[in-house]
């Protein structure tokens, strides 16, 4: 298997190469030269596996530069019921006729970037002692990405951990759960400003080549491949729990801010697993939404950023948005880089609404969406625990608002949920008057030490800090 850029470079690399590269060196995303072929019939010789035995099978169209032994044994090392809490890993549980939550959150950090990020760290530290090297992951994070890295990574040998958040923009219990990580190789950097902006500090950092090969510098953010190949794997869990034969599609409402999780859903959908309609959720931060309804793609400023309620989606850059731009573009590279890097940079938005491609972000690729607001999410969070014992937090709250706006009688839905609802434990609190249940591992967790630092949004600064930490330690 191979892998190209989004953006035309043309050196093709094979998985452990683009592992512990992130970027492309055009500034591109990369994905598999073609997506492997799902059948069927294959499908339902896959309905008895467990998650890790699924995980391996799927897993293994993508990578062929880790044996077949090992890779087996990374994964069942990840997808343990000691590691979540469940043997099914990630199992349904009903709300309406036709509408089930897909629970995401039992991992480490109660989020469902733990899903990816525990193979990821495993994926890491394997392809490091195999090469005797070492990484230095810089990450960006609006809540649940910084500590699901950190805690997959604390203690790996080989990797150090350099994440930046927008300052006082995540939740307290988001703040907590990072910052009072005491681990040598975990930095925590607070940057004044929003995700965006350290997101941005990612990819500049990135794009200094000379500095990300001198560095070893490599991301855990879902602009790296393997992240999203993991998250392709509950999909396909998701349907064989919903179905009892290949021959039916059900569809999926995901709450989207960078568009990583639905890129998942795209590139398992592109493989051929039944799905109808993959149905974006956005909050207040609505750039995705407005591309999916009007075909216009149109970034926010910094103070055009909104503070919201489910803040791990306030969001206005969408990275992973340039993936399915690719495909829907008929992988054209040439014309990616124009609108992404020329257009997007200096316009700030790109117009494909007059485009005929446009129509095919709907018909072929079944791309709906629709937007909520901090009374859908307390209305929601209301309802669902009023009619259902069930609390969801914000985030899964504007998934099963916009599911509710497309459901139909003859479709079945999975919402993926995005995080345990004591992550936002204050908005549920507002909606309900009471907090929800706390995991006894993180009691008092808001009062313990923090370690962390407070930047401002200067990319020569973040790099100062990576070489004096990485020359002090040698």
């Amino acid at each position: 298997m191979q892998y190209l850029s989004t953006r035309g470079h043309l050196e093709r690399k094979r998985f452990c190469e683009i592992l512990l590269e992130g970027l492309a060196p055009d500034g591109g995303l990369y994905l598999p030269e073609t997506y492997p072929q799902v059948e069927a019939a294959t499908l339902d010789i896959w309905r008895g596996l467990s998650y890790a035995e699924l995980a391996f099978e799927i897993l293994s169209l993508y990578v062929d530069d880790i044996p077949a032994d090992d890779l087996k044994t990374l994964c069942n090392k990840t997808y343990t019921q000691e590691v979540f809490g469940t043997l099914e890993i990630v199992p349904l549980r009903g709300l309406e006729p036709g509408l089930k939550i897909q629970a995401l959150s039992n991992g480490p950090t109660l989020a469902f970037k733990d899903m990816a990020m525990q193979l990821l760290g495993n994926l890491f530290e394997y392809e490091l002692a195999r090469r005797g090297e070492e990484l230095n992951i810089l990450g960006a994070t609006s809540g649940d990405t910084g500590s699901a890295a950190e805690y997959a990574m604390r203690g790996k040998q080989g990797v150090r951990v350099f994440m930046t958040s927008p300052k006082g923009r995540m939740s307290p219990f988001q703040q907590a759960q990072m910052f009072s990580l005491q681990d040598a190789n975990i930095y925590n950097i607070a940057i004044e400003g929003v995700f965006d902006d350290c997101q941005d500090i990612v990819k500049a950092v990135s794009n200094d080549l000379d500095f990300k090969r001198k560095y070893k510098i490599g991301t855990v953010n879902s602009i790296n491949w393997a992240r999203l190949m993991a998250q392709v794997v509950y999909y396909f869990a998701g349907y064989l729990q919903a179905t009892a034969s290949s021959k039916e599609k059900i569809s999926f409402a995901v709450p989207s801010g960078n568009f990583g999780n639905i890129c998942a859903g795209h590139v398992a959908r592109m493989m051929g697993l039944p799905i109808d309609n993959l149905v974006v959720a956005t909050n207040e931060n609505d750039v995705l939404d407005e591309f999916f309804r009007t075909g216009v793609y149109r970034v926010r400023t910094s103070s055009d950023t909104h503070e919201t309620s489910s803040p791990s989606m306030d969001i206005s850059k969408a990275s992973n948005f340039e993936r399915f731009v690719f495909d829907l573009l008929g992988r054209d590279g040439a014309k990616v880089k124009a609108l992404f890097q020329d257009q997007l940079s200096a316009q700030g938005s790109f117009d494909l609404s007059a485009d005929p491609v446009f129509k095919l972000a709907a018909e072929r690729y079944g791309f709906l969406s629709g937007k909520s607001t901090h009374a859908n999410r307390l209305a929601t969070i209301q309802d669902v625990y009023k009619r259902f014992n069930n609390i969801i937090d914000t985030h899964t709250a504007d998934g099963v608002k916009v599911a509710r706006d497309y459901l139909r009688p003859d479709q079945t839905m999975l919402v993926l949920e995005t995080a345990l609802p004591i992550k936002f434990a204050a908005t549920i609190e507002e909606a309900l008057g009471r907090l929800p249940e706390r995991p006894a591992r993180f009691e008092g967790i808001e009062a313990l030490p923090k370690r962390v630092l407070e930047m401002a949004p200067d990319v020569e600064q973040i790099k100062r800090l990576i070489a004096n930490s990485v020359n002090n330690a040698e």
